[in-house]
C-alpha cells in the first residue's frame, strides 16, 4: 500500500479551493511522490465560506466553457455556422477532424469537471457550517445538484462514456487511500450510469433546489426542465418520462415572450420565457460577460460565422423575425471563402458588450418543442403540432402540419434550428434525433457545392476524443473508437 501511495499527488487542498480562480482538476493529475495532508478542520466552516463557494459555481458561468465554449460546440460543428476566426483547433471542431491532442477538447474536459468539483465541495461538506439555517443548506444541495447535473449531461452528450465524479478530495493518505483514489484515476462509467447520476442529482434539486421563480439561479422548474431533455436524450429515450417533465415545466406559470427580440435584449431579464438564464452583471462580477466579443463586432473575424444553409433556411420559411434576431450583416475588412466584406454576417444573440449580456440555460420555447418531439415518437401529431405551431405564431409565421410521424419530427427539428440558432442546442440535437450524419454531410456553400469537409463526419466523430493529455495523466481512462 505505501509504495503505491507514492504515486498519487493531492490536487486540492482546503486552504486553495476556495479561490474562484483555483484549477482543481483532479481528473488531471499526475502522478508524482507521496503527498499526504493533514486536516487543519472543517472545510467549509462558516455560512461565510459556504456562500463563497456557492459564487464560485456560478461563476463558472463566466467561464470560457458557458461563455464561449458551449455556443461554439453547439452552432459551429452544424449547418448552422462556420468556425470563423483563424484557430486550427476551432476548425478541427468544425470540419470533424479533432484530434486528441485539440486543446479546445482537453480544455472543456478540464473545465467541466472542475464545475463538477466545485459543486461536490459544497454536496460534500455544507454541513458542516453550523451557523447556516438547515433551509439554506437544502438549498445549496438542490442547487449544487442541477448544476453538476447540468455539467455532466454535457460531458456525457460530448464524450459518451465518462468519470461520475462524487467527491471533492481535500487530502491522501495512507487511511483513505483506497477511497480517494477512483476518484484521483476515474473510471469512464457506461453512458446508462451517468445518465442515472444526471437524474439523481435533478430530482434532488426538484426537491431541495429554490422555486422556479429564481431564474438566475439551479430552480426547481429548470431541474424539471433539464430532466425532459436528459429522458429525451438517452440511448433508450422515455418519452413518458419527457411528457411529465414538461408538463411540470408548462405547468410552472411560463409563457412565451410575445417578442422575440426581447428575449436577447437585456431589457427582459428573468422574463416570462425564462427558465434558467445566466445573469451576466458587468465587469468585476462573478459573471463579466465577455463572451459577447467573441461572436459580435467588426474588429476580427469573430468565432461561428452563419452559414449559408440558416440564412436559406430562414428565407425559404419567410422567418424574418427570428433571422432579424439571430443575424447582423456588417460591413468588414477581410475576405472570406463564404461572405462577401460588403454583406458579412455576424451571429447577433449575444449582442451586449458591457458586461451584462445574459443568456439561457433553459427556456421556455425549448420545452415546448422537446413535448412536440415527444408527441410526435408517440403518434400523438395533431397535438406535436400545436405546439409548433405556438412557437411559430410568436414571430408570425403561419400554421403547418405534419403528414406522419416522419415529417412531423423533421419540421419539429426545423422549428428549432431556427428557434434557437446560436444559442449551443443544435449539434446535440441532430445527435440525439439520429440525423447528425444524415444532414450534416450534405451541407453546401452558397454555390450550392457539397463542402469539401461534410463528408469527414461519421459515427466516431459523433463524440469527442478523450483528450491525449487526460489519457497521459491517467492509465484507467480509455479512448472512443477511431482515435
Amino acid at each position: 500500500m505505501k509504495t503505491t501511495i507514492k504515486n498519487i499527488m493531492l490536487m486540492i487542498s482546503a486552504s486553495t479551493v476556495l479561490s474562484v480562480s483555483s484549477c482543481s482538476n483532479y481528473l488531471d493529475t499526475e502522478p508524482i511522490k507521496e503527498t499526504t495532508v493533514e486536516s487543519t478542520g472543517k472545510v467549509i466552516a462558516t455560512a461565510a465560506e459556504g456562500e463563497s463557494r456557492m459564487t464560485s459555481i456560478y461563476a463558472s458561468f463566466g467561464g470560457e466553457y458557458w461563455q464561449l465554449d458551449y455556443f461554439f460546440n453547439g452552432d459551429a460543428q452544424t449547418d448552422n455556422s462556420y468556425a470563423g476566426s483563424d484557430n486550427t483547433q476551432n476548425f478541427q471542431q468544425d470540419e470533424y477532424r479533432i484530434l486528441s491532442t485539440n486543446t479546445n477538447v482537453s480544455r472543456d474536459w478540464g473545465y467541466i469537471y472542475d464545475n463538477i468539483n466545485k459543486c461536490n465541495f459544497i454536496l460534500n461538506y455544507i454541513d458542516e457550517a453550523k451557523d447556516l439555517p438547515a433551509a439554506r443548506k437544502e438549498e445549496m444541495i438542490g442547487e449544487a445538484s442541477l448544476v453538476r447535473a447540468l455539467n455532466l449531461f454535457h460531458a456525457v452528450q460530448l464524450w459518451g462514456d465518462v468519470p461520475i465524479a462524487t467527491k471533492a478530495v481535500v487530502n491522501v493518505n495512507q487511511d483513505n487511500f483506497d477511497e480517494v483514489y477512483p476518484q484521483l484515476y476515474p473510471t469512464r462509467k457506461p453512458k446508462a450510469e451517468v445518465y442515472a447520476a444526471i437524474i439523481a442529482d435533478c430530482e434532488t434539486a426538484i426537491q431541495k433546489a429554490p422555486a422556479s421563480t429564481y431564474k438566475f439561479r439551479a430552480n426547481k422548474g429548470a431541474a424539471n426542465a433539464l430532466l425532459a431533455k436528459v429522458y429525451a436524450t438517452k440511448d433508450n429515450p422515455d418519452w413518458g418520462k419527457v411528457k411529465q417533465y414538461c408538463d411540470a415545466v408548462l405547468a410552472g406559470g411560463y409563457t412565451l415572450l410575445a417578442n422575440y427580440d426581447n428575449l436577447f435584449d437585456t431589457a427582459h431579464e428573468g422574463n416570462s420565457e425564462s427558465i434558467w438564464e445566466a445573469n451576466g452583471e458587468g465587469w468585476g462580477s462573478p459573471i463579466g460577460a465577455w463572451g459577447t466579443s467573441m461572436f459580435y463586432g467588426t474588429d476580427w473575424k469573430k468565432f461561428m460565422t452563419p452559414s449559408n444553409d440558416l440564412i436559406q433556411t430562414f428565407a425559404n420559411e419567410g422567418d424574418v423575425v427570428r433571422e432579424k434576431s439571430s443575424i447582423i450583416r456588417k460591413e468588414v475588412s477581410w475576405t472570406d471563402n463564404y461572405w462577401a466584406s460588403a454583406n458579412y454576417p455576424f451571429a447577433y444573440k449575444m449582442r451586449i458588450t458591457d458586461g451584462k449580456q445574459n443568456f439561457y440555460l433553459l427556456r421556455l420555447a425549448d420545452i415546448m418543442l422537446i413535448k412536440a418531439e415527444a408527441l410526435a415518437q408517440t403518434e400523438d401529431i395533431e397535438g406535436a403540432m400545436a405546439l409548433v405551431n405556438q412557437v411559430r405564431a410568436r414571430v408570425e409565421l403561419p400554421k403547418i402540419s405534419a403528414a406522419n410521424k416522419a415529417n412531423a419530427l423533421d419540421l419539429i427539428l426545423k422549428e428549432r434550428k431556427m428557434e434557437l440558432a446560436f444559442e449551443g442546442h443544435r449539434w446535440f440535437d441532430l445527435k440525439r434525433t439520429g440525423k447528425a450524419i444524415e444532414i450534416l454531410s450534405k451541407q453546401k456553400d452558397g454555390n450550392g457545392v457539397i463542402l469539401p469537409y461534410a463528408g469527414n463526419l461519421n459515427q466516431n466523430r459523433l463524440l469527442w476524443p478523450v483528450p491525449q493529455t487526460k489519457k497521459d495523466a491517467n492509465p484507467n481512462l480509455t479512448q472512443n473508437p477511431g482515435y
